[in-house]
């Protein structure tokens, strides 16, 4: 059970670094990155391979996101972590009353 809040806190933060990282990245138009004055940024954090430093984090944060969201999807099916709606419907309703009886 401490896993499976581990994995969420892990899942949020990387959520959070998706959403700041893909904001930096500097588009067709310059995006967000240009207000930061990241229009050259890519010099700055060019990998010899030729793939912009940032687009490499994107990725990483990318496969982190798939990899705790299918982990959190499998743990949740666990018996321990039943939805809401699950132990709703399991709750014995009785038969209505008949009028007049």
């Amino acid at each position: 059970m401490i896993l499976y809040y581990l994995i969420i806190t892990l899942h949020c933060i990387v959520c959070f670094a998706l959403i700041v990282i893909v904001l930096l990245q500097a588009g067709k138009s310059g995006g967000m990155a240009g207000i930061f004055g990241g229009g050259g940024s890519d010099q700055i954090f060019s990998a010899p391979s030729g793939m912009a430093f940032i687009k490499k984090v994107t990725i990483g944060c990318a496969i982190v996101f798939m990899v705790t969201s299918l982990t959190l999807t499998l743990m949740s099916t666990r018996v321990s972590l039943k939805s809401v709606v699950d132990q709703v419907s399991n709750i014995p309703v009785s038969a209505p009353q008949q009028p007049g009886k």
